[in-house]
């Protein structure tokens, strides 16, 4: 019996099972999800708790479905949603629900009123450590170094991640995260199909010219650096245009640059850029203080 509910095993009755069809007949679900390809997310309860209900609605995505799974359950930290149940036969997982959605919406968020005096560079600026946090984990996670696959463009990255009720951010969607193995010589490809863009890395462009079609055969692997050339754009995303968001941008600078160099082996790592972001916190903190106090 594939299925697990908060830590327990059931001996003899799958209890995910037994208690989301109990839900299908005492209330409709509300969707609170985009339905995608691979699955459609609802709305559901489960003692007394909103929870997210996953359920898979192709069957020839059922092995990224369950790579997914095996994510979640292997992941589960502080930087990932918390997987409070599953249930392998009907392809159905039960998660945290955080009512503010896809870190996508994020603008449409602070811009409500009520998140007004959260709407500034220094929590912005935090959001994008989060960020990068994340990608440090995934990078030095205990199965290894793990690549985000799923950031073809700036939506798709944002997508797979959702924002908290604190205003923090967690990974979501861990589907494709293919595990890199430098030791061996074993690098990543993020899917077989032919990638175009500014968003995405150099090395996951076709090489080869437009007169030379497109061979998946001939497209050459790449390392976790691809992560590193995304966070600029992700971060000035995540920025936005407020008061003070320019001056964070122009403090990091030099940082952002390095994160876009053409060879991979010359951008920093996560590590590296969450330093710089932690420095510039800090500097404009200080700063702030110590304009204040001249104020008075």
């Amino acid at each position: 019996m594939h299925s697990r509910l908060m830590g327990n095993w059931e001996r003899k009755k799958d209890p995910l099972c037994y208690v989301e069809n109990g839900l299908a007949k005492r209330k409709k679900w509300e969707t609170v999800g985009e339905t995608v390809a691979e699955a459609q997310v609802f709305l559901s309860e489960w003692k007394e708790h909103k929870v997210a209900l996953s359920r898979l609605t192709s069957l020839e995505l059922k092995d990224d479905f369950l790579h997914g799974l095996q994510m979640l359950k292997s992941l589960q930290s502080q930087h990932v949603v918390m997987l409070l149940g599953y249930c392998e036969e009907d392809n159905t997982v039960l998660t945290e629900y955080h009512p503010l959605g896809a870190l996508s919406n994020l603008e449409e968020t602070l811009n409500l009123s009520k998140y007004q005096n959260v709407n500034t560079w220094q929590h912005r600026l935090q959001l994008a450590m989060d960020y990068v946090s994340i990608i440090h984990y995934l990078h030095h996670s205990p199965l290894g170094t793990l690549v985000m696959c799923d950031s073809s463009d700036l939506r798709k990255t944002l997508s797979q991640y959702l924002l908290t009720r604190n205003f923090s951010i967690v990974v979501n969607d861990l589907d494709a995260l293919p595990l890199l193995n430098r030791s061996s010589g074993a690098l990543v490809k993020c899917g077989h199909r032919e990638l175009h863009g500014d968003f995405v890395a150099p090395e996951q462009l076709w090489p080869y010219g437009e007169d030379m079609p497109f061979r998946d055969d001939l497209m050459p692997s790449y390392d976790e650096k691809i992560d590193i050339w995304k966070i600029p754009d992700v971060t000035s995303f995540l920025l936005g245009h407020v008061e003070g968001s320019d001056m964070v941008r122009f403090h990091l600078f030099d940082i952002h640059k390095a994160c876009k160099s053409q060879a991979p082996e010359e951008r920093p790592t996560a590590q590296d850029v969450l330093d710089t972001y932690q420095k510039v916190w800090n500097l404009l903190r200080d700063t702030m203080i110590s304009q204040t106090r001249e104020m008075l």
